[in-house]
């Protein structure tokens, strides 16, 4: 009876935490000046970065949003989850990566209700696969004031 109690006590518990409300941007952050663009181009070998949601071309979000962003491996290699970090791109740059590290997985990055402020975010992912080839993709999020 008591472990049944007990298993019941976890299961609400874990769904309430699957309800909160991730942090993944505070307003004292988005104060912050913003960073530099900096574009790179060329060709890359690297795994692909593709932002799936929220759409990067949508304006005017309210929050809280889904973040899902893919990782496409290339060429046989693995993506490896441990190398995964999501900076801030303000100055002095923000890492986000602790803040989301149960929501990266080797398909990607998976963190619902994320919390951000109003104002264009961009936030860099980089990944790097099993042959240490690496990627840096921006994310951008429009989130309505």
């Amino acid at each position: 009876m008591k472990l049944q109690a007990l298993v019941a006590a976890m299961t609400v518990a874990s769904s309430q935490a699957a309800l909160a409300q991730v942090q993944l941007i505070t307003p004292e952050e988005a104060r912050l000046p913003n960073a530099a663009q900096v574009t790179t181009r060329g060709v890359t070998r690297g795994p692909g970065v593709k932002q799936m949601s929220p759409d990067p071309a949508a304006k005017g979000l309210k929050g809280p949003v889904d973040l899902k962003i893919a990782f496409e491996p290339r060429g046989g290699a693995k993506i490896d989850a441990n190398s995964v970090t999501l900076t801030y791109m303000k100055t002095p740059p923000v890492d986000l990566t602790s803040r989301v590290k149960d929501s990266i997985k080797p398909e990607g990055i998976d963190v619902s209700k994320a919390s951000l402020p109003p104002g264009d975010q961009r936030i860099r992912v980089s990944v790097k696969d099993s042959e240490g080839r690496q990627t840096n993709s921006t994310v951008s999020i429009n989130v309505a004031n």
